[in-house]
């Protein structure tokens, strides 16, 4: 596998809303999600904002070759007090799961926002929690918080990279 993972131009800004589609659709099975009238689930709420200058968020496309393999949508956090950086979207299309391409991308992309990190998943998403457990444990060799929101049930681990 030829994998890579590169910030998304604006004129590429197409690809991350196009594999979105994909991303939602798996989440139908955690989440009541539904499409529209033309069977497209509505536009992700905010993504524009992610090719604005000083918004602190980040595009980044993971590939193997030249093909598309999945996203990552990371911001910079406003409460210092929740962290630095966090893991807004994370997706990787079904044929690349276990290939190893998630936990490269989440590793690097861990490497590259030194700093307070939070990735959270819903509470209904067992394998995104067992995920993020095994790949957020590896990467701190288990020093890391878990925390259960306790309004929505919502899961987040807390580490600093």
């Amino acid at each position: 596998m030829d994998f890579r993972m590169d910030l998304v131009p604006v004129r590429r800004k197409q690809v991350i809303s196009g594999l979105m589609q994909l991303y939602l659709y798996d989440f139908t099975m955690f989440q009541n999600l539904d499409v529209n009238q033309d069977g497209v689930f509505p536009d992700y709420p905010g993504l524009d904002d992610y090719w604005k200058r000083g918004m602190g968020k980040y595009p980044f496309l993971m590939t193997n070759g030249n093909i598309p393999a999945g996203f990552a949508l990371v911001d910079r956090m406003g409460d210092p007090e929740e962290g630095d950086f966090y893991m807004t979207e994370f997706f990787v299309m079904q044929k690349y799961r276990r290939s190893g391409l998630g936990s490269w991308a989440a590793s690097e992309l861990f490497d590259r926002f030194q700093g307070r990190w939070k990735v959270t998943q819903v509470k209904t998403n067992a394998p995104a929690q067992a995920f993020w457990r095994k790949v957020i444990g590896t990467y701190t060799g288990q020093q890391y918080e878990e925390r259960v929101n306790p309004v929505i049930g919502h899961i987040s681990q807390y580490f600093t990279s």
